[in-house]
């Protein structure tokens, strides 16, 4: 597995942007909330730790995964909106329901990024089970909500 070799939270920003002035929403699904809540906090620590200013960090809740690349589009609408990211948890069960969600998410968010030419971040958990989310939610593997965020500003910087 990737992250088995990998903190999340480690990273290292050259020539990064100035986010001082950047507006950032962070879509996020209620579903799976132990995990999202955790994925939330990741990201909204780190882009305050990197300059983003509280008041611009905008925080919207949709119900679950799937509805992330909807609630990506209408914020990504928003002209003020630098970046988007989107914080969600599919946990593998019994039936194919996780392949098509997470299909569909991931190629929702794509497209929503395309379409407006502005950063629009998978910070997405697919684990195979609830013990390997809490580890890549602030666990051994680091955070990926962490992770989400300063993918957010080095493409701000591309």
């Amino acid at each position: 597995m990737a992250t088995a070799l990998k903190n999340l939270s480690e990273y290292e920003l050259k020539n990064s942007v100035k986010i001082e002035s950047k507006t950032f929403a962070i879509v996020v699904a209620e579903w799976n909330a132990d995990v999202t809540e955790k994925l939330y906090e990741g990201a909204y620590t780190t882009l305050i730790k990197e300059g983003a200013k509280p008041e611009n960090i905008i925080r919207k809740n949709v119900p679950g995964s799937f509805e992330l690349s909807l609630g990506a589009q209408w914020m990504a609408a928003r002209n003020e909106i630098d970046a988007v990211i989107c914080l969600g948890c599919v946990i593998q069960g019994d039936t194919k329901h996780f392949d098509f969600i997470c299909q569909a998410v991931a190629q929702g968010i794509t497209n929503v990024s395309l379409k407006y030419s502005k950063p629009v971040i998978f910070g997405v958990l697919t684990p195979n089970t609830q013990e390997q989310a809490l580890d890549r939610a602030g666990g051994k593997h680091g955070n990926k909500g962490d992770e989400a965020a300063v993918t957010a500003i080095k493409m701000l910087g591309f």
